[in-house]
């Protein structure tokens, strides 16, 4: 236990902080290994979001300036497929070209879901392939064909696509009740499943 700061103002108190407890593997993982196991971990749990979306009401958005369900599982569709787009090409220069494109209905919902496990499919072998060179060289993310809106490394970018996945995957778990469908366990159970094994 880290102990409290005598450095708090008058009257207030600091709480000790706690460490947390490590959980350890037996080795020390590098940069890229965690990636690639944070990243097998949430595999199940966009699979899972996306196949509990009721495929008839794929055009729900909670507001007229929100993504349509339909257009968020594109959207995770095209990140995916990018990351693979980044691991082939190993270069500095990273242009997404998202694309957010929807048909709106139930075999349309199959397609993509199949076309998202097509790609996380594809990027774990890129990312079995990748070395730690290629990891950390320096690469950008442009928008259109030269605007540089983000300096990183390879590892850096699929890191930043990992959390902008993650987070829009959580938009979509909203949508979920809404539309009619029964949310399932993402890190935890929820009102509508049990916890995840």
């Amino acid at each position: 236990m880290i102990g409290a700061s005598s450095d708090a103002p008058a009257g207030t108190s600091l709480l000790p902080l706690t460490v947390m407890a490590e959980q350890t593997f037996g080795t020390q993982l590098s940069n890229r290994d965690f990636f690639i196991r944070r990243w097998s971990v949430e595999y199940p749990i966009f699979v899972d979001i996306c196949k509990a979306l009721p495929s008839g009401k794929l055009d729900y958005r909670p507001h007229a300036g929100s993504r349509s369900a339909g257009e968020l599982v594109a959207l995770l569709v095209s990140l995916e497929h990018s990351c693979v787009d980044l691991c082939e090409s190993g270069g500095g220069s990273y242009n997404s070209r998202l694309r957010v494109d929807s048909g709106e209905g139930p075999k349309e919902l199959e397609v993509m879901i199949a076309a998202y496990q097509q790609h996380h499919h594809a990027l774990a072998e890129k990312l079995h392939k990748l070395d730690d060179a290629i990891w950390n060289r320096a690469a950008w993310l442009i928008r259109g064909e030269q605007e540089i809106i983000l300096r990183d490394s390879i590892g850096g970018l699929l890191w930043i696509a990992l959390f902008d996945a993650v987070h829009h995957r959580g938009q979509l778990s909203t949508y979920i009740r809404p539309m009619g469908g029964k949310v399932p366990s993402i890190y935890g159970p929820s009102a509508d499943s049990e916890s995840r094994q």
